[in-house]
């Protein structure tokens, strides 16, 4: 796997995977809540899948 996403799309990934989280502990209380771990994984793996699939990488110095 290759990197494809850039480090302030990893930032927003994982503010965003963990709020998502966060509404399966309070708020909503439903467990649609738990798929904020996607986009938190992919924040930290750098990798995300569908971007692969598309040709898209947004990080310039990708390997």
């Amino acid at each position: 796997m290759t990197k494809n996403v850039a480090t302030i799309e990893r930032i927003v990934r994982a503010v965003v995977g963990i709020g998502i989280i966060g509404l399966a502990f309070v708020g909503s209380r439903t467990p649609w809540a738990y798929l904020g771990i996607i986009p938190f994984l992919t924040s930290i793996i750098v990798f995300c899948p569908p971007y692969a699939l598309l040709g898209i990488k947004t990080c310039k110095d990708c390997d």
